[in-house]
């Protein structure tokens, strides 16, 4: 018998899930430029293998994993960290050449695993289930022995039901199943939210693979794992869950939309913005401009942590400031 997600469609999650299908929409009409979708899919590459490894806790920044991305080797980082971000490019590369694979089996979730965790798991081995139980926090994952088969349960439900669901909803439901079973050793945060992505790929939700919603898991960590464990606490009731991943999806989007605006407008070479960055970009265009003090506020900095997101904007002059030393404002330049 497959798997049976239980959950309500809120008015929250029916909001969310119209407006990611309007901003998609939006974004698709763009892409009929291709010019600019090769250096897209190459920010979003680099974007997700730095995201989904700090989750787990990889120090590397996002301009070292650029260079990893480029094939350039960090003299200055531990192997191991660097062996996480190339594993999880070689991961993207399998999923990507896979996107319309009909039917996903066992052996392929273990060739994905094995490309991801080969030579930086603590324990287990890579690209099989595992025979030993883990704890993940408050959480005791199922039975080794009850792995198996309840993986078997949920590729039936993946194959055979999710098609029948937006993949808004299959994607988030997909991956807190595969976290609840756990079913590696090791590794299973990275392949769960590579199989989430995977389904987006393989239903054409994001088609040119240039959505990056592991940003959004990264940038708030313990919200990240509340919401998968509020799943359990509710009894596998996945309503909340699938509200969080959803607003999760809908703010990747709208990045993404903001992003092809950047590379449209070919202001893509001179600086990689972090999130926070985009969200300040996002705040000054709401605004119309703000002055320095309105920008700590809003982003709850101190006044050097806000002009250290500030300084490398001016310098890639996709900002400018107007007005006196003390009456000033940051505005965007017409040019972005």
């Amino acid at each position: 018998m497959p798997y049976q997600p239980q959950f309500s469609i809120t008015p929250q999650l029916l909001a969310s899930v119209e407006e990611i299908a309007a901003l998609r929409e939006r974004i698709q009409g763009a892409a009929i430029e291709l010019s600019w979708i090769p250096a897209l899919q190459k920010d979003t590459r680099t974007r997700n293998g730095h995201a989904s490894t700090a989750i787990e806790g990889n120090p590397l920044t996002l301009e070292q994993v650029r260079s990893l991305e480029e094939g350039r080797e960090l003299l200055a980082s531990a192997k191991l960290h660097q062996r996480e971000v190339t594993n999880y490019f070689a991961g993207l590369r399998y999923i990507e050449k896979n996107a319309t694979l009909k039917k996903i089996r066992h052996q392929h979730l273990f060739e994905l695993h094995r490309l991801l965790a080969d030579s930086v798991m603590d324990q287990g081995t890579a690209g099989a289930y595992r025979t030993i139980h883990v704890q993940v926090g408050r959480h005791f994952p199922p039975h080794p022995d009850q792995v198996s088969p309840l993986m078997f349960e949920l590729l039936q439900w993946w194959n055979d039901y999710a098609p029948s669901l937006s993949p808004i909803l299959s994607s988030a439901i997909l991956h807190y199943r595969f976290e609840d079973i756990h079913p590696f050793a090791d590794g299973n945060g990275r392949t769960g939210r590579a199989l989430a992505l995977w389904e987006l790929f393989r239903r054409g939700f994001d088609s040119h693979h240039i959505f990056s919603i592991d940003e959004y898991y990264w940038e708030d960590r313990p919200a990240y794992y509340a919401a998968l464990a509020q799943v359990r606490d509710a009894g596998e009731d996945l309503t909340q869950w699938l509200e969080y991943s959803a607003s999760g999806l809908r703010s990747t989007l709208e990045r993404v939309w903001r992003r092809v605006l950047r590379f449209q407008s070919g202001q893509t070479s001179k600086i990689t913005l972090t999130p926070k960055q985009e969200h300040l970009l996002g705040l000054i265009a709401d605004h119309g401009g703000l002055a320095p003090a309105e920008i700590w506020k809003l982003l709850n900095l101190s006044r050097q942590g806000a002009m250290n997101l500030i300084n490398p904007l001016l310098d890639a002059g996709l900002i400018e400031k107007r007005g006196t030393a003390k009456s000033g404002k940051y505005h965007l330049r017409s040019s972005t």
